[in-house]
């Protein structure tokens, strides 16, 4: 028996999955594990990872013809060893565990959990790459299959961890949130770092939610944009984060468009809205603008995005909207207040 990793993408209908094993079984091969790469498509149509057991009379371009001929597409197809049946998930916790004992391994363990290998200067080519951490931690990475976004984030985790039980002061300040429904986040400003984490959230939201913050509907960005989002413009960028920093599930920004205004836009994951993520960015991004004597604060936004509105009455304004050019451009004055102390240390986190 020999085992081979496919990527097969997948439609969103019933009786696929079904279809795509009695292909597979068909040949006399024997599906080990099967599990969900990378982020669904606009029509919900997702890749699927397998590994599969094929008999040595079976040569794998001939299961690649089954399963193409019972309507499926195969992207990648890689030969894998006994290593790739190791649990997931033990895997990852044991990473984990290696990078708080010891910080240094980071690099080690992120090329561990993406089953890829460290490629330094001069490192012969290979058909994908990437490239993770900032300057302190940078990390670059090779394998014969594509990256997805879901795994960059897995390992961004990984090296925030690291930097977090290295004591070397490379994770961002940030200050936890309790949401409507009890659950817990974390706010803090988005770095170069953060390039997957937000590229993942991006990649998770509906279409729907991209449109309803001006974004590309298609679910990955360009690298242009992307910077705009992390604030690598000089403009600020606050993030909620999962209390474990894993992944990325809001963000805010907030962009000088004078000498005492400022654009506010705001995003947050599907699954996630509804819970207050919005609100405590919008209120964060109040006390930023405050602090930074900032008196008004503007938005544009697609027609029907009543959320916008409403979380900013939340976070203490009272925003006017106007229809112009079938978007919703919205503007809403800071009344002036005095930051105590401890407030003032709040913002300065960000």
């Amino acid at each position: 028996m020999t085992l081979w990793r496919l990527h097969v993408d997948v439609a969103d209908q019933p009786g696929q999955l079904g279809a795509l094993a009695a292909a597979i079984g068909g040949c006399g091969a024997n599906i080990v594990s099967l599990h969900v790469v990378g982020e669904p498509a606009e029509d919900g149509a997702v890749t699927d990872e397998l590994l599969v057991h094929l008999p040595l009379q079976l040569a794998v371009p001939a299961l690649v013809e089954a399963i193409e001929a019972a309507g499926f597409c195969v992207t990648v197809v890689v030969q894998a060893d006994a290593q790739a049946l190791a649990d997931p998930v033990s895997t990852a916790l044991a990473l984990a565990h290696c990078v708080v004992v010891d910080p240094g391994s980071a690099a080690r363990a992120v090329a561990a959990l993406l089953r890829a290998e460290l490629a330094g200067d001069g490192a012969p080519p290979a058909a994908h790459h990437a490239e993770l951490g900032n300057a302190a931690t940078r990390v670059r990475l090779r394998r014969g299959w594509p990256f997805t976004a879901t795994e960059i984030s897995q390992a961004a985790a990984l090296l925030e961890l690291a930097g977090s039980s290295g004591g070397r002061g490379l994770a961002p300040p940030r200050a936890s949130v309790q949401l409507t429904d009890g659950a817990e986040v974390v706010l803090r400003a988005a770095t170069a770092a953060d390039a997957p984490l937000v590229a993942a959230l991006h990649a998770r939201c509906s279409p729907h939610t991209r449109a309803l913050r001006s974004l590309p509907t298609r679910p990955v960005l360009t690298a242009a944009v992307l910077r705009q989002l992390i604030g690598a413009d000089g403009s600020t960028s606050v993030l909620a984060v999962t209390t474990d920093g894993g992944a990325a599930i809001g963000l805010a920004n907030l962009v000088r468009t004078g000498s005492d205004a400022a654009a506010v836009a705001l995003l947050v994951e599907d699954v996630w809205q509804g819970r207050g993520v919005g609100t405590a960015l919008a209120r964060k991004l109040v006390e930023l603008a405050r602090a930074d004597q900032i008196t008004e604060l503007t938005a544009v936004s697609q027609v029907g995005n009543s959320a916008l509105t409403r979380v900013l009455r939340r976070a203490g304004l009272r925003p006017r909207g106007r229809l112009e050019g079938g978007f919703l451009h919205v503007r809403a004055a800071l009344h002036p207040e005095t930051l105590s102390p401890s407030a003032s240390t709040r913002a300065s986190l960000a």
